[in-house]
């Protein structure tokens, strides 16, 4: 079984920690009794079985066993790679419930901490909505009465002093549009406009 990936001949062949990475869709050159075998770990797997299977219809049952070991060989190494990556998912589900739940422990303790804050805001005068002070001595005015200076004159309602305050006089309408004289008449506009 070699990788079909080149390795470095100035590296030494380190086999003891090696990670197995994506063995599942890696392609494999297996050298067997019948020759190269090349394929991920499944295809190499069925084939080496299909092969057995063959060996065995023939009745040469050191051939079939000799298949059977070399597919047994990838299932071990198929089997141990998602053995991996299911360790490894596991691993990541649960460090992304103990994120999320750290999350969720932050966002309440700062909704408490901001609870807090409004009541306190509340208490001191403050609104807990637009945090604008709440004062009893300013008087309140109506947005359609506009305030009123105490110094200022008394103003008489009828007079006014900007002139876009005074109503408008109503539109005259439109005068009807003409109609343009045909071709055949030669009085022109003159009968247009009777």
């Amino acid at each position: 079984m070699r990788s079909s990936k080149s390795r470095s001949r100035s590296r030494p062949n380190r086999n003891n920690n090696r990670s197995l990475g994506n063995v599942i869709n890696r392609v494999f050159d297996s050298s067997g009794p019948e020759g190269k075998v090349r394929g991920t770990p499944q295809q190499i797997i069925e084939k080496y079985n299909q092969l057995a299977r063959d060996a065995q219809l023939s009745n040469d049952r050191v051939a079939a066993e000799n298949f059977q070991q070399h597919a047994e060989h990838y299932l071990r190494l198929l089997g141990e790679a998602q053995r991996e990556m299911d360790q490894r998912r596991d691993q990541q589900e649960r460090e992304n419930r103990e994120r999320q739940a750290q999350r969720d422990k932050e966002r309440q303790d700062r909704e408490v901490v901001s609870v807090d804050d409004s009541s306190n805001l509340i208490a001191e005068g403050f609104a807990d909505t637009d945090d604008q002070p709440i004062v009893d001595s300013m008087p309140i005015l109506d947005d359609m009465q506009p305030a009123q200076d105490h110094d200022a004159q008394p103003v008489d309602p009828t007079e006014s002093a900007d002139p876009a305050d005074k109503p408008k006089k109503p539109r005259k309408p439109r005068a009807p549009r003409r109609k343009k004289p045909e071709a055949g008449d030669s009085d022109g506009p003159s009968q247009a406009a009777e």
